[in-house]
């Protein structure tokens, strides 16, 4: 049993809220238990100066934590004057998992940049962050297409994240902070909803992992990302 009395294979409470920023495209409030992002869609009527000309538009992201999404107060990167590589690393995955399930000719030459915002964190962040932003994404092009700017959805699948870990010798899905920091494996897995592999990002913090555990941490990933699929669905529709 878990510290907090979930199964293995089950994940927090999960919610999905859209259209909570009113001057933003597309936006989703996204809870993983008490991890909380604010995910907004902004389109732009142009691309990056190596795209122009090409037909194409781009997909990007942005991530950042407030200063007290966390147990104390942290400094804000603007303050310091640039990003750590753990933002950096963060949003150029949440980019990658967004474009891999856009056909970017069919959103023409412009730009949709999506920001994930940590409102408050307990694990997962980054994870909650992309399931989110394709909510908002998803209903940026919804505005697009009601607006008559394209008309074919350039998304082609969903696309949402979860991480996976070895807690006391089981694996475990959708850790949350006291588990990820003593998990002695963790892992993240990002899918879209066909079930495609985007990203897995895994870690052995002490003894090394065996491939038998890797797919026991990938089967529970598959599961739980099927469930938040699901749910993208319920929330969009």
């Amino acid at each position: 049993m878990r510290h907090d009395g979930r199964r293995s294979d089950e994940m927090r409470a999960i919610s999905m809220e859209r259209a909570v920023s009113r001057h933003a495209e597309g936006s989703c409030l996204v809870k993983f238990g008490d991890t909380h992002v604010l995910c907004t869609a902004s389109l732009e009527e142009r691309v990056p100066p190596w795209l122009r000309g090409g037909g194409e538009g781009w997909v990007t992201a942005e991530y950042g934590m407030l200063p007290r999404a966390t147990k104390e107060r942290m400094r804000r990167e603007a303050s310091a004057g640039k990003q750590s590589g753990r933002t950096q690393e963060i949003q150029r995955l949440i980019g990658r998992s967004l474009r891999a399930v856009v056909d970017r000719a069919a959103l023409g030459e412009r730009q949709i940049s999506v920001d994930c915002d940590v409102i408050q964190a307990d694990g997962g962040t980054r994870t909650a962050a992309i399931t989110g932003a394709w909510v908002a994404l998803s209903d940026c092009v919804t505005y697009m297409m009601s607006a008559g700017m394209i008309t074919a959805n350039p998304l082609t699948d969903h696309v949402a994240a979860i991480s996976c870990g070895i807690v006391e010798g089981t694996p475990v899905l959708d850790l949350d902070y006291p588990e990820d920091s003593t998990a002695h494996t963790d892992a993240n897995f990002v899918m879209t909803g066909s079930g495609g592999i985007v990203e897995v990002q895994g870690t052995a913090e002490g003894a090394p992992f065996s491939r038998e555990e890797l797919t026991a941490l990938m089967d529970l990933a598959q599961g739980g990302i099927a469930r938040l699929v699901d749910l993208q669905k319920l929330t969009i529709s």
